[in-house]
């Protein structure tokens, strides 16, 4: 059997190959699972899919005509795939439950220090020998206060760091987890945490109930000097909103390693392309917002556990056994 991975980036490719050897053959692509790709995949049961797949009703429906029977997501968010098409169509879905919490939120903090120490606008001006120090005051994080919109592993993980740094920790989830607790967290109402936190961070999953949580009224709730970080999932923010408050002069900083139409445009190479996303370009001219291009995950530790889990993801499918990574089970 061959196994067809979609979406394989270069740094990845070695550690897919390496994994699967003396198991199944697979073969590497790096084009992005749609609609115009999904024919490529007749003849092989399992497909990979990478996280900006479509994997909509359409595609499902390409997949099993095929002969697809089963796909191996390669990250933890799920969103993108028509899941009751899936079931419908007797096609099992695996996706990966867990990877290193630390990748996503050291980068989180990553981002978070460059927007607070203009660490990008100093590096271009120091390329230029310009070494002036106009405009590139931050502001110290201990003491600060830090809200944690969803405390799971990455959201505990951001908080572990806040608390290295002396800050105030405040929380907000559908349920408290005791190791933030220990570490001094608050939970609060959303609405309090956005008022009183100077660096807000995003760490929730994208779901109906969690799509554009940070609207224009939460962005008008959020202070002016704010730090807003999303590492997570673009569609968590209302992004024509965020660009009009930007336009007001709001927020110290705002890094974003996703976007909510980074589909066709994340991963690719659009250099030499004019930007049809207005938003987008916009968003990008703000001195103040930092966008990169959803990296968070993107370490050895992290892919080389992504690998892995989609490794034994197809064994188990193999084998008819089910794990916690099944989104649905086979048929």
């Amino acid at each position: 059997m061959e196994i067809l991975a979609f979406g394989v980036q270069a740094d990845e490719k070695p550690l897919i190959e390496q994994a699967f050897r003396d198991r199944y053959a697979v073969r590497c692509l790096d084009v992005f699972l749609n609609e115009d790709t999904a024919p490529i995949a007749a003849g092989h049961e399992v497909v990979s899919s990478s996280v900006n797949a479509d994997l909509g009703a359409g595609v499902l429906e390409i997949l099993a005509a095929g002969g697809t029977r089963m796909v191996a997501q390669r990250s933890t968010g799920f969103n993108n795939i028509d899941l009751t098409t899936a079931e419908r169509l007797g096609m099992t879905v695996a996706r990966v439950s867990y990877y290193s919490p630390y990748s996503v939120a050291e980068f989180a903090w990553a981002l978070a220090m460059a927007v607070n120490r203009r660490i990008v606008r100093a590096s271009i001006r120091t390329r230029d020998f310009d070494f002036r120090l106009q405009g590139l005051m931050g502001r110290d994080m201990h003491g600060r206060t830090a809200g944690v919109l969803g405390t799971g592993k990455i959201g505990e993980a951001f908080a572990r760091i806040a608390h290295g740094f002396g800050m105030r920790l405040l929380g907000w989830d559908i349920a408290e987890n005791p190791a933030c607790t220990e570490l001094g967290m608050r939970y609060v109402p959303k609405d309090r945490l956005l008022a009183e936190s100077d660096l807000i961070t995003l760490h929730v999953p994208l779901m109906p109930e969690t799509r554009h949580l940070i609207d224009a009224g939460a962005l008008k709730a959020m202070r002016d000097d704010a730090i807003l970080v999303n590492s997570s999932r673009g569609g968590l923010i209302d992004t024509a909103a965020l660009v009009g408050e930007l336009r007001a002069g709001r927020f110290t900083g705002v890094g974003l390693d996703v976007y909510e139409a980074e589909a066709g445009l994340f991963f690719l190479d659009k250099s030499l392309e004019a930007v049809e996303d207005d938003t987008l370009a916009r968003l990008v001219t703000f001195p103040n917002v930092l966008v990169t291009s959803h990296q968070a995950y993107y370490t050895e530790d992290a892919v080389g556990q992504i690998v892995d889990a989609t490794v034994r993801n197809v064994v188990d499918y193999r084998a008819g056994r089910r794990s916690e990574n099944v989104l649905v089970p086979r048929s």
